[in-house]
């Protein structure tokens, strides 16, 4: 002991100093070889092949068909680009989960996909209380959630750094519908609602506006999101006999109580929001649907009235996509995301693709005006009303 003490206490030579030092440094090289493949792509979900993006959403329940066609445009997108190379030459690819439209099981969707599959982000989820089931998650772990497909005010302000949207506010759909209305002399307006956090958010947007305008709100209806009775919702409102009605709820429910409003004889002018521009939602009505208006947060998607339409017609075509409000949704929704991704550069992480989406101002891509900040996550303006005529097409 006594005897290694002395050599450990001697001072090292310099051909001993110079012999540890090589070590150290071939050692710390081949940790820096071995290392730097993972240095690189540190981020969850990414490899120098791949992106990979989660989804949860209603592949089965009552918004299965809206959730189909936005999920085909969105794909649409993405497959032009991976038939270019990607991004950076990394693969898109979105993995989703079925929620059955139940918040609860959105909730262990997110962990999963979080936890599990490694998601480099969400991606266009479904439904207001569905996805403020997962917020508490996206600030606990740092992942970010672009363009889910609603509007409730909540995920607009205060800016949650970690939500980006593209849709605008329910409640400036609500205020675009009352005002023209008005414009027509309509205004004993009614709104019947679903009873959750999508609908109370339309409630707001209605009376706020009303309150504006000075008219009454005497005319407010809520009604379950499960199992509700649509022929008593029908005939409470037959008897309260709005001019107009705003109606908002999720696809079924919406088909299904105003079949139920036109066999009670309520005449009355009907509206729904956004939410309910699919393809499958003006089949579903039938003969219902005519004369039904629906406000819109995307262009036509089936006339070559702008860029944006010609492209998606083309890539919808390569993709046997449903040409639809709803699948242009998610085509947009897909296109934004791929601009945010190249301007996030080559060395992708989370915090980079946020301040990328941030870094665009008023970017026109095609037909729709894409606009964020960092103290602005809302993304578009765009809102037009449109109606269902008896052919079942959409009139502007």
């Amino acid at each position: 002991m006594r005897a290694i003490r002395g050599e450990l206490n001697r001072p090292l030579s310099w051909q001993w100093s110079w012999h540890l030092s090589r070590q150290f440094m071939q050692l710390s090289f081949k940790l820096f070889c071995a290392l730097s493949p993972i240095a690189a792509y540190a981020e969850e979900g990414v490899t120098d092949k791949s992106i990979l993006l989660g989804q949860t959403v209603g592949l089965t329940g009552i918004v299965a068909a809206p959730v189909r066609e936005m999920n085909e445009g969105a794909l649409a997108y993405f497959s032009e680009v991976n038939k270019q190379g990607g991004v950076f030459g990394r693969q898109i690819i979105l993995q989703t989960l079925d929620d059955k439209f139940d918040p609860a099981i959105t909730a262990v969707n997110a962990k999963r996909l979080i936890n599990e599959e490694h998601i480099f982000a969400f991606f266009q989820g479904r439904g207001t209380p569905h996805t403020q089931a997962i917020l508490p998650l996206l600030a606990q772990y740092g992942v970010p959630l672009f363009f889910p497909s609603t509007g409730a005010a909540v995920f607009h302000s205060p800016v949650n750094r970690w939500v980006f949207n593209v849709r605008p506010k329910y409640q400036d759909e609500v205020s675009e519908a009352i005002k023209y209305f008005s414009t027509l002399k309509l205004n004993k307006i009614g709104l019947l609602y679903v009873d959750d956090a999508f609908g109370l958010d339309a409630l707001t947007g209605f009376k706020n506006t009303m309150a504006s305008r000075q008219l009454p709100t005497n005319i407010v209806q809520k009604f379950s999101r499960v199992n509700p009775d649509y022929t008593q919702i029908a005939q409470t409102l037959v008897k309260l006999q709005p001019e107009a009605l705003i109606i908002a709820s999720s696809s079924k429910n919406t088909v299904e109580v105003i079949k139920a409003l036109r066999k009670a004889g309520g005449n009355f002018q009907l509206l729904t929001l956004s939410n309910n521009s699919s393809a499958a939602f003006v089949s579903d009505l039938g003969s219902a649907g005519a004369g039904v208006i629906v406000s819109q947060v995307m262009p036509v998607p089936n006339l070559h009235l702008s860029n944006l339409a010609t492209e998606f017609m083309h890539a919808g075509k390569s993709n046997k996509v449903t040409m639809s409000y709803a699948s242009m949704e998610g085509y947009v929704n897909a296109k934004v995301l791929v601009e945010g991704l190249r301007r996030a550069g080559k060395d992708l992480t989370r915090e980079k693709l946020v301040h990328a989406l941030e870094s665009i101002h008023r970017l026109d891509i095609g037909g729709i005006m894409i606009d964020y900040g960092p103290q602005d996550h809302s993304g578009s303006a765009y809102i037009e009303l449109t109606m269902i005529g008896r052919d079942g097409k959409f009139i502007r």
